[in-house]
C-alpha cells in the first residue's frame, strides 16, 4: 500500500517548519496512523547519532520521536554540514560521502536525487502516512531547475503543501503571496493551505487580513499558531541561539545574579548545541552564548585570533571551570593535527594547553550511542561523580591520546590528564536491529585535569544525563532539580501537538491529506 504524504514547505528559513511538521507527526500518530518524518535535503551541523553508526539531522530525529518511531537515515537521506560560507561535507544515507563547494554539489544531483527517490520509496512502502519538511523556501527561483527539497519532492511524493508563514518580523503577507506567486503554475496548485505562525496579538485585527489573503492566494487559512514559549526541545538552526540568549540573559537580570554562570564559546559552524539545553532549563544555572572575548565576564585558530585562547587560559588559572564537549574537547590539548585536511587546511593547529592531550584528525568518522560511568580516577570537584552514569552518543573525526611526558612538563604547566569516563555498550534493546558498534566492549574517554576543574569528552548528551548532571552541579554550588530530560521531550511533543491541533483546522487538513479520524 502506498503511504499518504503531506508537505510543510515555508516562506523562508526559521518560520517553524521543523516544529510544524514535528506537532503533524504526534497528531496524525495519536490517530492511530504510523508515521514517518521526512526531509530530502537538510543542511545543519546538529546531528543525531542512530544505533546503526549513521546520522541524520536533529530535526528529523525529533520528528521521529514525535510520531514514536526509530529514527533512521532513511528520513533524512542528505545532511550537509557546513564546513565553511561555501564548502559543505555532505552525509549520505547516514554517511559522509563527500565535501564539495555548492557548484560541485549540484553537478552531483542526478546521484543524489536517485538516493532521495530510493529513501523515499523505501519509507512509502513501510508507513502510512510520511510528514515531509522542506528547506529554506520553495521559491528560490534561481535553484528551481535543481531543487532536490522542496516542490520536486512534492512531485515525486505526489504531496499537498501547506505553507507556513512567521508572522513575527512582519511582512508576512507579502511572504505568502511572494511565495505563491514566483512558483510555476503546476507547484502553485500544489499548496493547499497556508499556516500563520508565531502570532502575538488581536486576532480580531487579523481577521481581515486573512480573509483578504485567501481571496489574494486562492489557498485557505487554516489556522494561526501563537507565539508559543521555548519548549525545551532541540534546535537545528544555529540562528536560534542568539535569541535564546537574550532570554536567558533578561532571564537572569530578572531573578538576580546568584546563579551559576556558563558561558559557552559560539565557535563558527557551532554544531550539536542542544547539548546545553539541560542546563539551561536548570533554574540554577544562567547560561549565555558568547562571541566576543569580553563576553566571556569572570564566570582553533580562531579561538586565538579573537582572543579567546589566553582568556580561557586566564580564567582557568583563577579557577573557572573549563569544559570541552567533542570538538572543544579536543582544542583543551596540546594541538591538533589534520595532514589530511580532513576539517580544513592541512596543518597543525595549536591548542589551549589545558590538558596534556593531543589529537590526530582522520576521514574515518566515529558516530555511535553509547553509554557508561565517570572513570573511578575522577579527583578535586569530580570526585563525587565516580561511578555515575553516563549516556549520549559520539559524532566525530580524529583520536585523542596523552602527550609525550617531555611536551607536558614544557607547555602543559603539569596540567596530567586522566580519563574521564569509561563508556560501555548500552543495556537498553536498540530500536533496530543492528547490533550495538560496541557490544561486549569498553573504552576510556575524555579527559580531566587532577583537580576535576578542566574536563573534556566526547560524549554529547552527556548533561541530558539527569544523575550526571545533577551531581556536577551540586559539586559546583548549585542545588540542580532532578528531571528526566528525555520525558521532559516527549511532554514538550504532546503540548506542541495539543498547541497545534487547537490552532489548526483539523476537519480541512484531514481532507487535504485524506484521512478519515
Amino acid at each position: 500500500m502506498t503511504a499518504r504524504s503531506v508537505m510543510v514547505q515555508g516562506t523562508a528559513s526559521s518560520v517553524g517548519k521543523s516544529l510544524v511538521a514535528a506537532a503533524l507527526c504526534r497528531i496524525f500518530s495519536r490517530e492511530g496512523l504510523r508515521v514517518a518524518p521526512f526531509k530530502s535535503q537538510n543542511m545543519s551541523n546538529n546531528a543525531a547519532a542512530l544505533p546503526d553508526g549513521r546520522e541524520i539531522g536533529r530535526a528529523q530525529h525529533l520528528q521521529a520521536l514525535a510520531a514514536r518511531v526509530a529514527p533512521e537515515a532513511a528520513m533524512n537521506p542528505i545532511l550537509l554540514k557546513p564546513e565553511s560560507d561555501r564548502r559543505s561535507q555532505v552525509v549520505v544515507m547516514g554517511k559522509p560521502w563527500a565535501s564539495l563547494e555548492g557548484r560541485d554539489y549540484y553537478s552531483r544531483r542526478a546521484e543524489l536525487w536517485s538516493c532521495v527517490q530510493a529513501a523515499y520509496r523505501d519509507l512509502e512502502s513501510r508507513f502510512d502516512l510520511i510528514v515531509i519538511e522542506g528547506a529554506g523556501s520553495p521559491a528560490e527561483i534561481n535553484l528551481q531547475a535543481t531543487d532536490m527539497a522542496n516542490m520536486a519532492v512534492a512531485r515525486l511524493a505526489r504531496a499537498p503543501v501547506i505553507l507556513v508563514a512567521d508572522i513575527d518580523p512582519g511582512g508576512v503577507f507579502a511572504q505568502v503571496v511572494g511565495t505563491i506567486a514566483l512558483l510555476p503554475l503546476e507547484d502553485r496548485n500544489r499548496v493547499k493551505g497556508i499556516v500563520i505562525n508565531k502570532f502575538r496579538g488581536d486576532m480580531d485585527l487579523l481577521k481581515p487580513g486573512l480573509e483578504e489573503l485567501e481571496e489574494l492566494t486562492g489557498v485557505p487559512v487554516l489556522g494561526v499558531i501563537p507565539m508559543l514559549p521555548r519548549l525545551g526541545l532541540p534546535d537545528e538552526d544555529g540562528a536560534t541561539i542568539a535569541a535564546a540568549t537574550q532570554a536567558v540573559v533578561q532571564g537572569a537580570a530578572a531573578q538576580g545574579k546568584d546563579r551559576l554562570d556558563i558561558a559557552v564559546i559560539k565557535l563558527p559552524h557551532i554544531s550539536n548545541f542542544d547539548d546545553f539545553d539541560p542546563l539551561a532549563a536548570e533554574p540554577g544555572v544562567r547560561l549565555r552564548y558568547v562571541d566576543d572575548p569580553l563576553a566571556l565576564g569572570l564566570p582553533l585558530a580562531w579561538l586565538w585570533e579573537k582572543g579567546f585562547g589566553d582568556g580561557i587560559r586566564w580564567l582557568s588559572r583563577l579557577g573557572t571551570h573549563v569544559v570541552g564537549l567533542c570538538g572543544g574537547f579536543q582544542m583543551l590539548g596540546e594541538r591538533v593535527t589534520d595532514l589530511g585536511g580532513v576539517e580544513g587546511k592541512p596543518g597543525i593547529s595549536r591548542g589551549l594547553g589545558l590538558l596534556a592531550l593531543e589529537t590526530s584528525l582522520e576521514d574515518e568518522k566515529t558516530v555511535r550511542p553509547v553509554s557508561g560511568w565517570v572513570s573511578e580516577s575522577a579527583g578535586g570537584v569530580l570526585k563525587p561523580l565516580a561511578g555515575v552514569g553516563v549516556k549520549g552518543y559520539e559524532i566525530h573525526c580524529g583520536r585523542t591520546s596523552p602527550s609525550p611526558p617531555r611536551q607536558v612538563r614544557q607547555s602543559s604547566h603539569g596540567r596530567e590528564a586522566f580519563p574521564f569516563t569509561i563508556l560501555e555498550t548500552t543495556q537498553e534493546p536498540w530500536p533496530l536491529a543492528e547490533p550495538c558498534p560496541l557490544a561486549g566492549k569498553a573504552c576510556f574517554d575524555g579527559a580531566q585535569s587532577e583537580g576535576g576543574g578542566v574536563w573534556g569528552t566526547y560524549v554529547h548528551g552527556i548533561f541530558a544525563s539527569d544523575e550526571f548532571r545533577s551531581a556536577w552541579l551540586r559539586g559546583l554550588g548549585v542545588e540542580a532539580k532532578l528531571f528526566n530530560a528525555a520525558a521532559e521531550v516527549d511532554k514538550a511533543l504532546d503540548w506542541l501537538a495539543d498547541a497545534g491541533f487547537a490552532s489548526l483546522d483539523m476537519e480541512a487538513l484531514n481532507g487535504i491529506v485524506q484521512i478519515s479520524p
